[in-house]
This record gives structure tokens, sequence and C-alpha cells, in this order.
């Protein structure tokens, strides 16, 4: 129903103001090309653009209308033939009130490995809306002040330099994201996505490809079926996910949610409270300013903790089958309890006196190792426990005994 209300929506559109176009046809090589050319000569604020099939480039600039080429391009043995084969597609434009529109319309027999269509279009940097669709060519926008919605069937996406909002999906393809100034929605059914700067809020879902994030200023939300995900900077949020890949997080201003279902687990720095899970993966988490909650069914786990204040909360950390080292300021008021199940050739190390060591079951079955204690008059509880490995309790100042990574 949306589809057919977009094709009624421009059909009326068409009925009211269209635009004269120029065509050319020219052999370059093997192939034969068609260029449909024109220019919208009233202003518009906002720009649709729907294709049944090509690519789609649009760039904002500082013209003060909306001018597009269309090539098509297909292999003949004539330009009789290829004359032929450019009615695979047939291309309308026009503008009513604020919006301007370009169409590409493909015939029924426009599947042929043969053919393909190119939309390039300029407009005014200043739109306000650029809606943009193709059935299954690759799409990109760059230089535009206002807000864009993007959609391919399956081609990669380019978005940079974009003043408004994103909300882009492609039904397979590669998204990459250069700068954009407001909120992103983004979502690909398989390929990767890569982000350099964004201002606003950030939601990206793949269906099995990587995410990529360098910047950004706000929250966050990512979730891949099973890439990995490395996000460098998190102005506000994190949550991360992934069926199976590794999570790499560098400094994250607010709360981090983190989980994969087999990947290691790296942070770099969380100023609000900490979740990390991994089906059995490792998890090393630094600089922690506030309370985490850690586990995994296989691997070691690293937790630094630097916050002192009362942000700090009870906290958790729990593997299977694995060593545990825990870095605490000197000063830091918390109660520890501390175990290993299996202590067979393990142990509990401790720098803080105040820590007690005991052992249970010698000489008779599996001994199990007990630790417990309270810093500087106790406080939150943290709760330390593998069921076999070692267990290192060490001040946050020694950094020489930090695993490497």
């Amino acid at each position: 129903m949306k589809k057919i209300f977009q094709y009624g929506v421009l059909l009326a559109l068409a009925a009211l103001s269209c635009v004269a176009q120029q065509s050319k046809v020219y052999q370059q090589g093997d192939s034969w090309i068609e260029e449909v050319s024109g220019t919208l000569a009233q202003p518009a604020h906002n720009l649709k653009l729907i294709t049944d099939m090509g690519s789609v480039h649009v760039e904002g600039g500082n013209q003060g209308n909306v001018s597009y080429t269309v090539r098509k391009r297909v292999r003949a043995g004539s330009e009789q033939e290829a004359r032929r084969a450019f009615e695979m597609i047939r291309v309308s434009a026009g503008s009513q009130g604020d919006w301007a529109w370009i169409r590409g319309q493909a015939s029924e027999r426009q599947k042929t490995r043969s053919f393909s269509a190119e939309f390039s279009v300029q407009v005014p940097r200043g739109l306000e809306l650029v809606k943009a669709e193709t059935g299954g060519g690759s799409l990109e926008v760059k230089a535009i002040s206002g807000r864009v919605e993007a959609e391919t069937g399956g081609g990669s996406m380019h978005l940079d330099d974009i003043g408004g909002g994103i909300e882009a999906r492609s039904g397979g393809g590669n998204v990459e994201v250069g700068y954009v100034a407001q909120d992103a929605r983004l979502e690909t059914g398989g390929g990767s996505i890569h982000i350099r700067a964004v201002d606003g809020n950030l939601e990206a879902q793949s269906g099995g490809g990587n995410i990529q994030i360098d910047e950004g200023k706000a929250s966050m939300t990512l979730h891949t079926g099973g890439g990995s995900i490395q996000v460098n900077k998190c102005g506000g949020d994190l949550e991360a996910s992934t069926g199976g890949g590794v999570i790499s997080a560098g400094n994250v201003a607010g709360k981090a949610d983190l989980e994969t279902g087999g990947g290691s687990i790296r942070l770099a720095s969380a100023g609000g409270p900490v979740h990390a899970e991994s089906g059995g993966g490792s998890v090393e988490l630094y600089k922690l300013s506030s309370g985490v909650q850690a586990e995994t069914g296989s691997g070691g786990i690293v937790a630094e903790f630097v916050g002192t204040g009362p942000e700090f909360r009870n906290s958790r950390l729990e593997t299977a089958a694995g060593d545990i080292r825990v870095f605490l300021p000197q000063n830091l008021p918390v109660s520890v309890y501390a175990a290993i199940d299996v202590s067979d050739g393990h142990a509990i190390h401790s720098d803080f006196s105040a820590l007690k060591v005991t052992s249970e079951g010698e000489g008779y079955g599996p001994r199990e190792t007990y630790c417990r204690g309270d810093l500087n008059g106790g406080g939150p509880k943290l709760h330390v426990h593998t069921t076999t490995g070692n267990i290192d309790f060490l001040q946050t100042a020694s950094t020489a005994n930090r695993k490497p990574h």
C-alpha cells in the first residue's frame, strides 16, 4: 500500500508539473549510452527520487535549483537495438510546491545483465529533506543541510556531510557514513556499517556484518548477527551486541552494555555502570568509574576500578574457567567476596592485607579457596568467582602487573 501511495503521488505530480528533458545517445567502447538530463526551474525545499533500478548519487551545492542526468548503459550490436533497450527504464521529473521529484520506472523487460542506469542529481545544499530510493543499486547522498531518508534493495550506501538526521536502509550492502550532525538510524541485511562521526543518537543494525564507529557524541545502540563491533569514542551510553564477534570499545562517557555470543570483549573506560557478557571469550574492562557485572562462559576477566566515590556500585565478576585479575584503588571502600571452586593448582593473591584467604577440602576431593574482607571500612559488595583459575587483587597503581593486550 505504501508503494501504491508513493507511485500515485508521483503520477499526480507528473500531471501537474513536468520538466522538458534533453536526451542524447552515443557509443562508448562496446556499450551504448543514453543521457537524459533536465533542470527544474522552480525552487524546491524537498526532493523525492524513486527508481526501480540503478545507482543514485545526490549532492548538494550552491545552485538554486535541481538538475539531473540519467545515464543508461547497454551492450548492443547497433544503435537501434540499444534504443529499444533504453525503453527498459523511463525517466520523468517535475515539481509542485516545495517538492521536486524524479522517477525512474522500469518496464517488464528490464531484467537483463547488460543493462544499467545511473542517476546523478545536483541540488541546493539547503534542502530540508531528501528522500531517495532505488530497487537495487548503490546510493550516495552528500552535502545536504537537512534530513536524509534513503533506501536501496541491496546496494551499498554512502552518506556524508548531512546536517539533519539520517534514516537509511539497505537490503544487504555496506553502509558508510562520513559525518552526520543529528540522529542516525542505519540498517543493512548483511553488510558492514562504518561511521566516521555522528553528533546525535545512533542506532545501527546489521544482519551479520561488522560495525565500526570512530566517534559519537551521544548514545549508541549497535547490533549485528555475527560480526565484530568497534567503537572508538562514545559520548553517551553504549549498547552493543553481536551473535559471536569481538566487541572493542574505547572511551564511553555513560553506561556500557556489551554482549557477545562467543567473542572477546574489551573496554578502555566507562563513566557509568558496565554489563559485559560473553559466551566464551575473554573480558577486559579498564578505568571503571562505577560498578560492573561481567560474565563469560570460558575465558579470563580483567577489571580495573578507578572510581572511589558514591558512584561505585555492587559488582560481580564470574567465569566458568579462567583467571580473574582485579585492580582496586587503595582508598576504595568495598566489601570483597571471592571464591575458586576447584583451586587445585590455583590460588587467590592479594595486595591488600585486609583480605583474608582460606581453603577447604585439603586431603580429600577438590579444594575450594575463599577470600573475604572489608577495604577502608567496607562498602558496596564485589563478588569474584571462578570455577577453576587464579584470582588476583592488585592495587590500581600496579600497572606493571596488568596482562598485556
